[in-house]
């Protein structure tokens, strides 16, 4: 799949048995693929980053926590939680972590309530700009941001209503340690920090895509792809992904929707996936990404790890199963969403 055995460059030469000119292809193979791939990406975050950062600075993500603090009532979370989420589902986990230490001289939760918001900031965090990628890859971006806010509601307020029934996880969180964090309780950044910080956010991305192309054709090349592939057919059949698909969305799982959404446009555009392939894989990915590095932060909160992980990720499966089949050929979801 991402092996580059195929032609490379405009020499119309393989790899193997190649003349050395060839091979010295290879790395300019995959500088100039990393580089679209990353332009791709940077094209879409760019503009939304900029609109969402003047957002916070005007004060309208606020306005939107404020709007939604009541009906955090019913998820059985303080008020304080809707500004949190809100944030967290403008901006990202980071954001939504500042807002928190900015109210946690009021902020009283147990660890039901701070596990039920944790695994709500997974479901649902940097919705406008991650959503833009998805939208470019080839899905909607209403229907899989509706689903991640839904999702993460309803599983919040599945979380909360169970430890409330049957007496889990009650025990208080402390939350002084975010009070002596300056990096996180010092609010918006200023102009010059959020460039500064937004660079070395994109330089970031562009060094570990040029890392994932170069490291998925290895893995090609020794047949792991392929081992992976096989390993992961049970959960494919269940949410009704391709088999082609598998290490691309395995990719955006484990590090990210950025780039699994990169690899995804990349491989679709070469390969053609199926608008419900795409529609199947996205999901996934919005709603299940960043797995080790997005949890390791929840967990600092004092969350609960069978909560924000395991039964998380279990519910994202069954999710998906259902979705896969109400967008099977001619099924109702499947022609409006015109698969």
């Amino acid at each position: 799949m991402f092996g580059l055995d195929y032609n490379l460059g405009h020499s119309g030469l393989s790899l193997e048995g190649a003349p050395m000119t060839s091979i010295l292809d290879y790395p300019r193979t995959i500088a100039l693929r990393s580089l679209r791939m990353f332009l791709t990406i940077a094209r879409i975050m760019v503009p939304v980053m900029v609109l969402v950062y003047i957002a916070q600075r005007l004060g309208l993500i606020a306005v939107v926590g404020d709007a939604i603090a009541p009906a955090m009532a019913l998820l059985g979370l303080p008020p304080e939680a809707g500004i949190i989420w809100a944030t967290t589902i403008l901006t990202n986990i980071y954001g939504g972590l500042a807002s928190m230490a900015a109210l946690s001289d009021d902020l009283r939760m147990n660890v039901a309530q701070i596990s039920a918001l944790g695994a709500m900031m997974l479901f649902a965090h940097n919705v406008p700009t991650e959503q833009s990628v998805v939208r470019r890859a080839g899905a909607s971006a209403l229907f899989t941001g509706a689903l991640r806010v839904t999702l993460g509601a309803l599983y919040g307020a599945a979380v909360t209503w169970a430890c409330d029934t049957w007496g889990w996880l009650r025990e208080p969180v402390s939350l002084d340690w975010m009070r002596q964090d300056s990096a996180l309780a010092g609010g918006t950044p200023d102009v010059w920090s959020w460039l500064w910080s937004s660079t070395q956010s994109l330089a970031m991305i562009l060094v570990i895509i040029v890392f994932l192309v170069c490291f998925l054709d290895i893995l090609e090349r020794l047949g792991v792809t392929r081992l992976v592939t096989r390993l992961l057919t049970p959960l494919l059949r269940l949410s009704g992904l391709e088999e082609r698909a598998a290490p691309l969305t395995t990719v955006g799982v484990l590090l990210g929707l950025a780039y699994g959404g990169a690899l995804i446009i990349e491989a679709t555009e070469r390969e053609g996936y199926s608008a419900r392939t795409r529609l199947l894989a996205l999901s996934w990915l919005s709603l299940c990404h960043a797995l080790i590095e997005d949890t390791l932060l929840i967990l600092t909160l004092g969350a609960d790890i069978w909560v924000i992980l395991v039964i998380r990720t279990t519910v994202t499966l069954a999710v998906l199963a259902g979705l896969a089949r109400l967008t099977l050929p001619g099924a109702p979801l499947a022609r409006l969403l015109k698969l």
